[in-house]
């Protein structure tokens, strides 16, 4: 792809150090949403048996009471990364209510009303008030029934010991917290630019349940009619990741600039601190109860819908961009990825490899700053593929020209190559250049991308997109079902629940400061 890329894995190569590539820290995080044997959103509170979703490490919710998360803790083999998630999925079927089910979809189904959609409850702490209230806001904003889309993350730490190599190998003298800041920003612009490619890919929303638009018919226009319960488009990849799913018209016009650490914190910030007068017109407050955090483009960091981040782990009460400032970029966590319905825990082993790869891939690559024109051209790009990825004839733009996506995705898996080849070492399976090779025969092929064969299995079963997904999430629960967790897995869960719910009562217990202090005190941190 350019020489800069060939010179530092060479460089990588000839100074025998490029096992250290397989000591990079993967963890997942995966959504799904609760729902019962009729189809509809579960309205039961979060399961007691799975502990508090404000103090458990592993099992959470995010905006819904009905909406799980399942957080893993970071491994250096993928393969422990996704039996934690699968154990976390076993545990949770194991606690579950007889009638409950996960959906295996990331576009919800089930969803009568925006009003049907619980906004998760963390209790009456200020810390679990203001997690309540900052979702309170989610839905005057944008309504709850987005809320409920559920996706899932990939999350990747470059080796630690890599970077001193990395900056003796590039004559770099800065402070080396310094120097590691600067690279992964370099990496999440590639990511940004590659974003499309992981779109086609594992894009698997190709179709919407009719409900979902609520009835607003001047989007309902913009699809076509699959059945009479379910709008599609012939090639599309992502709904979730198109303007109708996980994103904001608000947000759109934002220049949140990745060029550096100090730019990202700066311009986020100054989007937490600016009054959008449309949320003004929400209140704050209202017959005493709150509404949302503020009245500002963005409550907190979190509402920033982009598709990677850089993250350092927050410490009880911090604010994400001062630990970002503090101890700079821990790791990076990439947003983009569908839950795939064929997959019981909604993310195969090939998808991993092939992330991780990239990841990787756009470390090493050279990464120039991004400008408003090129942003530009990303966000055209990733909006293209979402809606119609899979057409033959569709073209993208890089470096004010355009290329055709295929093209573009065979030179980047070409360029992926090498890299593969170093993480296969020791692995006499080759999983990541067994991934490298599946991806290149779906890029070449469309009709095996998932959002294809979610397709193709709709019409070969005469079967709306809810119902679709209702049979693929009955599948997997009862292969769950089928099976059971290692006892001792078991006590360890059964052990975090029951410590989760004792943080809880503790943090409740404490003497606190009246809520409206503790958020002044929040939002003043600086």
């Amino acid at each position: 792809m350019n020489r800069i890329f060939d010179r530092r894995i060479s460089r990588l190569i000839n100074s025998g150090h490029q096992h250290l590539l397989n000591h990079g820290l993967k963890g997942l995080e995966k959504e799904s949403l609760r729902i019962a044997e009729d189809g509809l959103i579960v309205q039961a509170p979060h399961p007691t048996a799975l502990g508090a979703a404000l103090t458990h490490p592993y099992i959470t919710t995010d905006y819904s009471e009905a909406l799980l998360e399942f957080i893993t803790p970071p491994f250096p083999d993928l393969r422990e990364t996704r039996a934690f998630l699968q154990d976390i999925h076993q545990f949770v079927y194991d606690n579950l209510d007889g009638d409950e089910l996960l959906l295996a979809t990331s576009m919800p189904c089930g969803i009568p009303s925006d009003e049907s959609v619980p906004i998760a409850d963390y209790g009456s702490s200020n810390i679990g008030r203001m997690k309540h209230i900052y979702r309170c806001g989610l839905a005057y904003r944008y309504g709850r029934t987005m809320q409920s889309i559920a996706g899932a993350h990939f999350n990747y730490s470059v080796p630690s010991g890599m970077w001193p190599l990395l900056q003796d190998q590039e004559n770099n003298s800065d402070e080396l917290p310094a120097f590691i800041a600067s690279r992964y920003f370099d990496l999440l612009r590639n990511l940004q630019r590659s974003d499309w490619l992981i779109l086609y890919l594992f894009g698997a929303s190709p179709a919407i349940c009719k409900s979902f638009l609520n009835r607003r018919n001047e989007l309902c226009q913009c699809f076509e009619e699959f059945d009479r319960y379910t709008f599609y488009k012939p090639y599309a990849t992502s709904f979730r990741m198109s303007d109708i799913g996980y994103k904001s018209s608000t947000q759109s016009v934002l220049h949140i600039s990745y060029n550096s650490l100090d730019e990202y914190v700066a311009s986020l910030t100054q989007a937490i601190e600016t009054p959008y007068p449309p949320y003004e017109e929400i209140g704050v407050r209202f017959d005493g109860e709150y509404r949302q955090l503020n009245n500002n483009i963005l409550q907190i960091e979190n509402e920033y819908y982009s598709s990677v981040r850089p993250k350092q782990p927050i410490e009880s009460g911090e604010k994400p961009t001062l630990a970002l400032k503090r101890r700079g970029v821990r790791y990076v966590e990439i947003r983009s990825l569908d839950i795939n319905a064929f997959d019981a825990l909604g993310l195969t082993p090939d998808t991993l490899y092939f992330i991780e790869a990239l990841v990787l891939f756009c470390l090493f690559q050279e990464s120039p700053t991004i400008e408003p024109k090129e942003q530009k051209a990303i966000r055209e790009n990733l909006l293209a593929v979402a809606y119609r990825g899979r057409d033959p004839n569709l073209v993208l733009r890089r470096n004010d020209r355009t290329v055709p996506l295929r093209q573009w995705a065979l030179e980047v898996s070409d360029s992926m190559r090498g890299i593969c080849e170093m993480l296969d070492a020791g692995h006499t399976d080759k999983p990541y250049t067994g991934a490298l090779e599946t991806q290149i025969e779906a890029i070449r092929d469309p009709e095996r991308t998932p959002s294809a064969r979610i397709l193709v299995e709709m019409r070969a079963n005469n079967e709306s997109f809810a119902a679709f997904a209702q049979r693929i999430s009955e599948q997997h629960r009862r292969w769950f079902k089928s099976r059971r967790l290692n006892p001792a897995r078991t006590r360890e869960f059964e052990t975090m629940a029951k410590k989760s719910m004792q943080q809880q009562q503790v943090i409740e217990a404490k003497e606190e400061i009246p809520f409206d202090e503790f958020l002044e005190r929040y939002f003043a941190q600086s």
